[in-house]
């Protein structure tokens, strides 16, 4: 009798300790985490973004405690938001495509959480170029036509490298214009960008339109980055990113914002020029086919 009493309390204690231990996170101090507000009100890239932050961090609400994410109260730029988080400054954690200068500065979570598919890029053109695929019958044919990008964007140097002269904005929004007056021929965008991005500028530039034939891939993963030191944090989203993988609402937010975007698309009736990307680093997680977007499925 005394044994079984001595055993049932070694089962027990354990389980008060668990429940003591959760109950004392869930107390704990809310944590906030600051993340950049986005250059222009019409720009909804961070939307997706966000939210998978969120789901990761209620995947591990009860074991890790209570969270809020806020925005910056002001705009950022890219290379502003990298500054900031590279000095442990006005920003917590930010997503963006990685490159090894950016996981040689910062923390990546290394989880692309785009699936790759930001490196799938259909063309938005002006109008008057609508036949711009008739005269490119090859990627050499690509390579006489200029390219618009972000100056401080990760593209640049993927696209420059690859031989694609390129032509840089200093902001976001200004570069629809630069295209709207033929500053350069064709601005490559991700497919879960470019719909969203001539529906919210018809009024504005009603001349631009998605080229139908044509598009570009390059190995591209997005990670949420955060500073150096701020391991914790990051722990706690893979955990949280991973718990949302194993069971389904990983897919499910993706599906839910890129799904009609990924059809609009087309992309096994389309024409692809794959490009080199040189500046990724080793540990970019490749073997793992689930957390690639396959356009053969």
């Amino acid at each position: 009798m005394k044994s079984f009493k001595c055993r049932l309390l070694q089962a027990v204690i354990p389980l008060i300790l668990i429940l003591f231990s959760g109950a004392a996170e869930l107390g704990a101090e809310k944590l906030v985490i600051r993340y950049p507000r986005p250059e222009s009100l019409k720009d909804e890239r961070h939307l997706y973004r966000v939210e998978l932050l969120k789901l990761a961090m209620e995947k591990t609400r009860y074991s890790h405690g209570d969270y809020e994410i806020i925005y910056t109260g002001t705009e950022m730029s890219q290379s502003r938001a990298l500054i900031e988080l590279e000095k442990n400054g006005d920003i917590d954690i930010i997503a963006l495509p990685s490159n090894l200068e950016r996981e040689k500065k910062l923390l990546p979570v290394r989880i692309p959480i785009m699936k790759g598919i930001l490196g799938y890029r259909v063309f938005i053109i002006n109008k008057s170029q609508r036949e711009i695929s008739r005269n490119i019958r090859s990627f050499s044919d690509l390579k006489k036509l200029k390219a618009g990008s972000g100056h401080d964007w990760a593209d640049v140097p993927i696209l420059e490298y690859n031989g694609i002269p390129v032509e840089k904005g200093s902001k976001y929004e200004g570069l629809f214009k630069m295209l709207a007056v033929s500053r350069f021929d064709y601005f490559p965008r991700g497919v879960n960008e470019a719909w969203n991005e001539i529906e919210d500028r018809k009024g504005a530039l009603p001349g631009l339109m998605i080229e139908e034939t044509l598009a570009l891939y390059y190995p591209f993963p997005v990670y949420f980055f955060l500073n150096k030191n701020n391991t914790a944090l990051a722990g706690r989203i893979e955990k949280g990113l991973e718990y949302a993988i194993n069971d389904g609402s990983f897919d499910n937010l993706f599906n839910k914002y890129f799904k009609t975007s990924l059809a609009k698309a087309n992309l096994k009736n389309r024409r692809i020029f794959v490009l080199k990307n040189p500046f990724l680093s080793p540990r970019t997680p490749f073997k793992n086919k689930s957390l690639w977007y396959d356009i053969n499925k």
